[in-house]
């Protein structure tokens, strides 16, 4: 969910995004070989259709943040991929059962309407203050804290507001469940994150398969070469000077051939992963065909008799006859392979290990989890002493850990700046909370903020902006019950932790606009004033930046105006300062603070060569400019907020540019490189951005390094960064670029990520 909604699809292209996605769903439904994707796309299905309905019979208003005839904005929209709305309500639909448990247990109605009437009597007025006191419930979209809200006031001898709030949920008491879910336990303490619990990694451990050719190389080294053994070492008692069935056959060996084939019969009926042994032209179909056709009593014709000379010969040149010593000692070997455990049954062991802790949380110590496999376990479970837990199934252990977020990216179980901002709002919950003074009160607004992040974007256009948490009505009918100073004191503290996490656990990556989403959201509760920007997809871009844009430039020229930042890019960030005066003295004459800035799209556009923001390079390009002036909210977070990521700029900037040689060795032999390129550029400014901020001994230090950092990398690497590295260096020397952003030829360059003319320089084949 966006902050601010400045990524606008034209509504001409909605129904055909929707159709596309609909026949898409379609094709999935009806082809897909596994039932519960089927399903899933089956739901897909009705949930596309309700679009393409709704836009047809106007019910629906695409690109408004009220999409939904009827329904307020504070009301939760079901939404689908791309921000359509589908016209029903997230907390609406049948009754679940635990709402048809309630109306039993109350004795009313099996309807909402019912229930809601009962919850405001005093016998459920009584019954919402139990679970506000023991905090056994759980609230899964916003709407179901409404009724514990209203609980919470009438206790705390708020009545009026709670009369007030009441009067705004009555209209919708029959369709939206405003009844929170009961629970077993109350939610743990959330100062701690995880990526997953327990019970989700146990669900996706009870998940995996046998992996089927791993499994059927375990059943041909178990199974048919112990019995193709058994078939040579037979067909050998016929031999002589290595030549089979020289020797007469007798009744005893006949006999016993018959046994074989009946073991066969029936290790083929119980064995079926391994297929080999059923190939005429495999050695062991030759042996046991051969065998059969005796038995019967049949002789072998020439052609039969020579594959099977043929094959008993190769398999004794290839591993030595039965018992000999080269082959046993290879049988050994493969013996000791096939015992090994599987993946599987590992993941079996762990799943056991995992349904003895609580389900519904992180855990504190994985270690323990993950261990090999003990004495007591080998007993219970046949697997092997010491049988070490395989790396994939440890990753799905240790994704579980609880612990303080800086924990989990040092030891790597938040491996991405999007992973971070799935667990930021278990932070951004906590601290939110913290602001209420009552303890009930307090554990409510954690449970329905944690539930309010997962509210869906909305496609919206004309820069409107997505609902805010602070607008749903019982949160404004509790505002008056937030500690001013402690909530300010705890949102500043908790944004430039979050903030020196992301730019110091993640150098030279673009913060994700869920991440920015939550950074706003503690900003506004610190009551600061920051710009922070989000980044715009270049092919839904409709040319427009709101004012914070501007603003945010403004602060960037403030920490870096007269650094190599600015020489870099060849920013006047005076001429900025200057625009967002005329701006705001234009907005003061005439009355209103317009939303956009025209003056800084026309700068963007003028900077970019494509004043037109026509094609999606176009775009893209303009889009990138903002990003260079703005810093992308890096000089928000320095300059503004505060942060002071450890242990200097010099570090982050040598850690940039290892960033942007790992990316840019994915450009050679890329089919399509451009977003490797465009995340390239993204590390580059940041890299910039990091030496704008070193003294000049510490950039001339990180300077001299790039090449041996370069030269860790595969060869093409250093060849493609040298116009860029040699630009770098040139500005830093007190040199500049010409207007198309080279020098020295071409063998300079300005790095940037999109190219709205041809091929990008940085694709082009290294010379060898």
């Amino acid at each position: 969910m966006n902050d601010d909604a400045e990524q606008q699809l034209p509504f001409a292209g909605g129904p055909p995004y929707a159709q596309a996605q609909l026949a898409r769903a379609f094709g999935t439904a009806l082809t897909h070989e596994d039932a519960a994707t089927r399903r899933r796309a089956e739901e897909r299905i009705r949930r596309w259709r309700s679009v393409l309905d709704g836009i047809a019979g106007g019910r629906l208003s695409v690109g408004s943040r009220t999409p939904v005839a009827g329904l307020p904005a504070w009301v939760t929209p079901e939404v689908v991929r791309g921000g359509f709305a589908t016209g029903a309500a997230s907390a609406g639909g049948p009754l679940l059962p635990y709402e048809r448990d309630a109306a039993r247990r109350s004795g009313v109605p099996a309807e909402r309407r019912a229930l809601f009437a009962y919850s405001l009597t005093e016998a459920g007025l009584a019954g919402l203050c139990r679970l506000l006191d023991d905090g056994c419930y759980e609230v899964a979209v916003p709407e179901e804290a409404a009724l514990l809200t209203v609980a919470w006031l009438v206790r705390s001898g708020q009545v009026a507001e709670a009369l007030e709030l009441v009067d705004v949920l009555e209209p919708f008491a029959g369709q939206l469940r405003f009844l929170p879910r009961p629970t077993a336990a109350p939610a743990p303490d959330a100062s701690t994150v995880h990526r997953r619990t327990v019970g989700e990694a146990g669900q996706a451990l009870a998940r995996r398969r046998p992996h089927a050719a791993v499994e059927a190389q375990r059943e041909a080294l178990m199974v048919w070469q112990p019995f193709a053994d058994e078939l040579l070492a037979h067909w050998l008692e016929t031999a002589e000077g290595g030549r089979v069935l020289v020797r007469t056959p007798g009744e005893d060996w006949l006999a016993r051939g018959a046994a074989l084939l009946d073991r066969y019969r029936r290790l083929a009926a119980v064995h079926t992963r391994c297929g080999k042994h059923r190939k005429p032209k495999e050695n062991l179909a030759i042996l046991r065909a051969s065998l059969e056709t005796t038995v019967a009593g049949r002789p072998l014709d020439a052609r039969r008799l020579g594959l099977l000379r043929h094959a008993v010969s190769s398999m004794v040149r290839r591993r030595g006859a039965p018992g000999s010593v080269p082959h046993s000692a290879l049988r050994a070997r493969q013996a000791a392979q096939a015992a090994l455990p599987s993946h599987h049954a590992l993941a079996q062991l762990v799943l056991r290990r995992l349904g003895d802790l609580p389900q519904d949380v992180g855990a504190a110590d994985v270690e323990s989890l993950v261990v090999a496999v003990t004495e007591e376990e080998h007993r219970e479970t046949g697997l092997p002493v010491g049988a070490a837990v395989p790396a994939a199934i440890r990753q799905v252990v240790e994704s579980t850990l609880s612990a303080p977020v800086g924990t989990l990216i040092e030891r790597g179980v938040v491996p991405s700046a999007e992973v971070l901002a799935e667990l930021v709002p278990q932070l951004v919950a906590t601290t939110t909370a913290r602001a209420y003074a009552d303890a009930a009160l307090r554990r409510l607004m954690a449970a329905h903020y944690r539930a309010f992040t997962r509210r869906r974007s909305l496609l919206l256009l004309n820069l409107e902006r997505q609902v805010r948490v602070e607008e749903l009505p019982w949160v404004r009918a509790v505002a008056g019950q937030r500690a001013a100073d402690t909530a300010q004191d705890d949102a500043l503290s908790t944004l430039r932790h979050l903030g020196e996490l992301a730019v110091q656990g993640f150098p030279g990556t673009l913060l994700p606009n869920p991440l920015i989403r939550e950074l706003g959201s503690l900003a506004r509760q610190a009551d600061l004033d920051v710009p922070l920007v989000e980044e715009l997809a270049a092919d839904i871009f409709m040319g427009t930046f709101s004012r914070k844009f501007l603003t945010a430039a403004r602060i960037a020229g403030e920490l870096l105006g007269g650094t190599l930042y600015e020489r870099y890019y060849g920013i006047d960030y005076a001429a900025l300062r200057n625009l967002a005066i005329v701006e705001t003295s234009t907005a003061l004459v005439l009355g209103h603070q317009p939303r956009t800035s025209p003056g800084f799209a026309r700068l963007c556009g003028e900077r970019a060569g494509a004043p037109r923001h026509g094609s999606v390079a176009e775009c893209g390009a303009v889009i990138e400019q903002a990003q260079i002036l703005t810093t992308h909210n890096l000089a928000t977070l320095v300059g503004r907020i505060g942060i002071a990521p450890e242990p200097g700029p010099a570090d982050l900037a040598r850690r940039c540019f290892r960033t942007v040689c790992r990316l840019t060795a994915r450009v050679h032999d890329h089919p399509r490189p451009l977003a490797t390129i465009k995340d390239a550029a993204y590390a580059w400014r940041h890299l910039v951005f990091h030496l704008a901020l070193c003294d000049p001994g510490e950039q001339a230090r990180v300077l001299a390094r790039l090449d041996e950092e370069t030269a860790r990398h595969p060869w093409h690497v250093a060849a493609r960064l040298a116009p860029a590295v040699a630009g770098l260096r040139l500005v830093a020397g007190g040199g500049g670029f010409g207007p198309d952003g080279t020098a020295r030829g071409g063998a300079a360059r300005r790095f940037l990520g999109w190219s709205a003319r041809g091929r990008h320089w940085l694709s082009a084949p290294p010379a060898v």
